[in-house]
């Protein structure tokens, strides 16, 4: 069932936690943020090429725009951002979520909405964090409720189908998904998650239809079915990886440093990275938040 295909090291950026890949194709480039450091860094897929952008405060997750700008989650507020002009607009203004909940992993859905999930960091951990629809227009809508950190938000290539995880609860449901509404019916839980596959972090879904999560505590990312099978996994050469995404001809994986020991890092230099491998097939359309 393991898959054993060549990963290497793109770029050795050592992200305390790198996470929100993204493919933008327009610029043929991959994205990503380091949450704690509140920076969005670009990849070139071309020429390797690399560029970063301060925020100054934490960057939870983001997607990109139809005009070319990029919707940003920052603690606890959703953002439009330009990378041409450097601009912040704020969109929602901080929305009603605790205090101890901060926003986590979000991903643009087929509707053309930011969909955007939680993280409590109470010491309780409790389940408190929901997960948002934020429409082009700044409306917040609560979609979900009861995440300790949610995560792992992906759409079926067709977009009637929604995965989304938790990584806290291990667990992986599939909603089906109305891209002309917004709305999300019919949960169910396709996999609970053991130690041998690691705590689900981010997720990204195959021109199959099939879902790939990244096992953050089992270094590999997991391919299942609809159905909740486990087709297959791949094994990554650091500890943590957070978050795959399709471009094109390859599967890019952001990686995690923080919080690791000394023996850890000194094993394992290029945690943090951001790595990549052959894609086996296609990955799903990326949707654009339809702000035009």
């Amino acid at each position: 069932m393991s898959e054993t295909p060549v990963v290497e090291l793109a770029w050795d950026v050592r992200c305390d936690t790198g996470e929100s890949c993204t493919w933008d194709a327009r610029n043929r480039r991959v994205l990503f943020c380091d949450i704690p450091a509140g920076v969005i860094h670009a990849y070139g897929v071309d020429d390797g090429a690399t560029r970063t952008w301060q925020f100054g405060e934490l960057v939870a997750s983001f997607g990109v725009c139809q005009s070319g700008r990029w919707v940003v989650a920052l603690r606890s507020r959703v953002v439009l951002f330009d990378p041409v002009s450097g601009v912040t607009t704020d969109l929602t203004g901080a929305l009603g979520q605790p205090e101890t909940v901060r926003l986590n992993d979000g991903k643009v859905g087929p509707d053309g909405c930011f969909w955007v999930g939680g993280r409590d960091e109470s010491p309780a951990k409790t389940a408190e964090a929901p997960l948002w629809r934020i429409t082009p227009e700044g409306r917040a809508e609560r979609k979900a409720e009861g995440y300790q950190t949610a995560n792992g938000l992906a759409w079926s290539p067709d977009g009637t189908r929604m995965f989304h995880t938790d990584s806290r609860q291990a667990f992986i449901d599939l909603w089906d998904f109305d891209a002309a509404t917004g709305a999300i019916s019919n949960r169910w839980r396709i996999a609970t998650l053991t130690d041998a596959e690691g705590r689900p972090d981010g997720g990204a879904t195959d021109a199959d239809g099939n879902y790939w999560s990244a096992g953050t505590s089992a270094a590999c990312l997991n391919r299942f079915s609809p159905a909740g099978k486990l087709l297959g996994k791949v094994a990554l050469p650091v500890p943590g990886p957070s978050m795959p995404c399709f471009a094109e001809d390859w599967v890019y994986v952001t990686t995690l440093r923080g919080g690791r020991d000394a023996a850890v890092l000194a094993a394992n230099p290029t945690m943090g990275g951001l790595f990549r491998f052959r894609a086996p097939v296609a990955g799903s359309p990326v949707a654009l938040f339809a702000d035009t």
